[in-house]
This record gives structure tokens, C-alpha cells and sequence, in this order.
């Protein structure tokens, strides 16, 4: 029996006579977390090479093929327990964007939007079942698959040091590549630990006007809620304009 063959029982087994074209979950549990770790965990990152994508999101029990996915629904991974998924398992559901003919590199990094995450609900040895526990957006066909933790909101000092001068990172992109941000709005940096950031680190925003000798326009203040390496993910705490892709990031130290 094929494993294709043993998803369409598991599917039936559990539903039942489905009456409906698409065959529909239980209804998802509320989350029971607070709305900013919501968001946290809905929050755009930076990607600089192509990630590994081994799980993906393939199909959904439908009875015409649909590439797009919300909750209630039951979407199809490929993976089971040959691969170590079990039920019960949490996994976030996430996408790669590029520009339009860009490799990814460190120069022109991608932006990884996190779409959902999902709990396992039916595993066979090859593929497995799954709804979706909360969307960020919709979940697609190809989506990929990494495993779920609860992210930790930052610990933010009342104290706020100087920004540094003549250190100045950069507004990359944000949620479905956005250029355009205001207060509460997550964008990426491109600075990370390797550049002295920490979780929970504090920045100050700037316009450069490229008006000769004219100060920085103080355009906002954000604050460090993930960080690798070399890119960190800021959520802004203060803005006094639309923050742009390109403004000038200084890191209070």
C-alpha cells in the first residue's frame, strides 16, 4: 500500500463522509499568546544563501488542486515518520522572496516571510498531515517547513546610551519585501552579533537628506528582536515619518 494510498485513510478514518469539497481539520485552538509574540512570530528575516528546504508544504485535501492554504484546512508535507515527524509536532511554514533575477548573497540577501505554523495531526512513513494552528498570510504550495519555538519578546534597558556616529547600518526589506515602515512595523538590518547587536538592542533612525552641510534627519527609534550573525530583525518603537529602505540605523552604545 502506497503512502499516497494510507494519507487518503488516515484522511478518511479521521473525517468520516465528508459532504464538502474540501476536506477541513478540527477547528484550530486559540493560541493563548500575547498579540506582540504573535507578531514576533509572524515577523520577517533575512536570508543570506538559499536555505534548506527538505519539508515543504505540497498539497491539501481538496478536490480540485489549490495553492493556497488557511486555517482549517489540511495541508499535505512531505515528510513522516522516516523522517522523525510525529503527531503533535509544531512546525513554522515559511517562504523565500528575491528580487526579480537576484541571487542570494550577503549583498542582495532574501527576505524569509514566516506564513504559519502548523500541528501534525496524521503521519505515514513518507507524508503527513497537518493544519494550521495560526496564518500570518496564506500558506502555498512550496512553502518550507522548520521546526516551531515560541520566540521571546527582548529585554529592553530604560537606559539609552549615545548613538554611535559613522557606524551606520541600513533599512533592508520587510514583510513581503515591504520598503516602507511606520511604528510597530518589523524590517530587516543589515548588522548583526558580528557587528555588536544583542536582542533587545536599541537604535536611532536617520534620513540622509545628501543636503551639504545639513545634520541627519532623526527619523525614528527601533529596537533588536532577533539577531544572527550578520543581519538582525528590528520592530520600530517610534516613528516620526514613513521609515524607507536605505535610511541610516545607529546602534545606542
Amino acid at each position: 500500500m502506497t503512502s499516497r494510498t494510507l494519507a487518503a485513510i488516515a484522511v478518511a478514518g479521521m473525517l468520516g463522509s465528508a459532504t464538502v469539497s474540501g476536506q477541513r481539520g478540527p477547528a484550530a485552538a486559540a493560541t493563548k499568546l500575547p498579540p506582540a509574540v504573535l507578531a514576533m512570530a509572524c515577523a520577517p528575516k533575512a536570508a543570506l544563501e538559499v536555505p534548506s528546504t527538505p519539508l515543504r508544504v505540497t498539497g491539501g485535501q481538496d478536490s480540485s488542486v489549490r495553492h493556497s492554504h488557511s486555517p482549517g484546512d489540511i495541508i499535505t508535507i512531505n515528510g513522516g515518520s522516516q523522517n522523525g515527524i510525529e503527531v503533535g509536532q509544531e512546525y513554522y511554514t515559511r517562504r523565500v522572496l528575491v528580487s526579480d533575477r537576484e541571487k542570494i548573497t550577503r549583498e542582495t540577501p532574501a527576505t524569509i516571510v514566516t506564513t504559519s505554523w502548523i500541528r501534525v495531526w496524521a503521519v505515514d512513513d513518507t507524508m503527513s498531515l497537518a493544519t494550521i494552528t495560526h496564518a500570518c498570510e496564506t500558506v502555498d504550495i512550496g512553502d518550507y517547513l522548520e521546526p516551531f519555538s515560541v520566540p521571546e519578546p527582548p529585554v529592553v534597558s530604560s537606559n539609552k546610551p549615545k548613538p554611535q556616529r559613522d557606524n551606520y547600518g541600513h533599512v533592508l526589506t520587510g514583510e513581503a519585501r515591504r520598503r516602507s515602515f511606520g511604528k510597530g512595523d518589523f524590517f530587516l538590518l543589515d548588522r548583526g552579533s558580528d557587528h555588536g547587536i544583542t536582542k533587545g538592542a536599541q537604535f536611532v533612525l536617520y534620513r540622509n537628506k545628501v543636503q551639504a552641510e545639513n545634520f541627519l534627519y532623526d527619523i525614528g527609534e527601533a529596537v533588536a528582536v532577533e539577531v544572527t550573525s550578520e543581519s538582525s530583525t528590528l520592530q520600530v518603537t517610534v516613528s516620526r515619518d514613513a521609515i524607507q529602505s536605505g535610511d541610516l540605523v545607529a546602534l545606542r552604545k
